[in-house]
């Protein structure tokens, strides 16, 4: 397959939409952090300590998510500055690293929205006790 600029300029809408919701992600869950504080300073009961050991594991791989994404995305930016300056066996490897941290971006999302759902059955749970 021969690249061009194109392709990699295929990326930037898929990555911006992944930024984007990576950030709402996190400020819902910094939105969670501070009501939990609050909840915390009242009274530390087991569900919330439950939820703020969740919460520190998922900012961990929001962190790692978004550091992905940005990674992807400079590196397809620099695929598009390689393919301009003709150095284009450079550009494949480096489109191709950019792929694969787009990869693990998105799997880290998914491992992500498996914790947030665990975080959430831990509400439900106090709820019906």
């Amino acid at each position: 397959m021969e690249l061009n600029l194109s392709i990699p300029a295929l990326l930037f809408p898929a990555i911006s939409l992944t930024m984007l919701a990576y950030n709402a992600r996190y400020l819902a869950i910094a939105a969670l952090i501070r009501d939990l504080h609050k909840q915390y300073q009242n009274h530390s009961s087991s569900p919330v300590k439950k939820q703020i050991k969740q919460l520190r594991k998922r900012l961990g791989i929001i962190k790692a998510m978004q550091a992905m994404a940005i990674i992807s995305f400079i590196l397809a930016v620099v695929t598009m500055f390689l393919i301009y300056i003709q150095m284009k066996i450079v550009a494949n490897l480096v489109f191709g690293i950019s792929l694969v941290a787009l990869m693990i971006s998105l799997s880290l999302s998914f491992i992500e929205v498996q914790l947030s759902t665990k975080a959430l059955a831990i509400q439900l749970n106090d709820m019906e006790d």
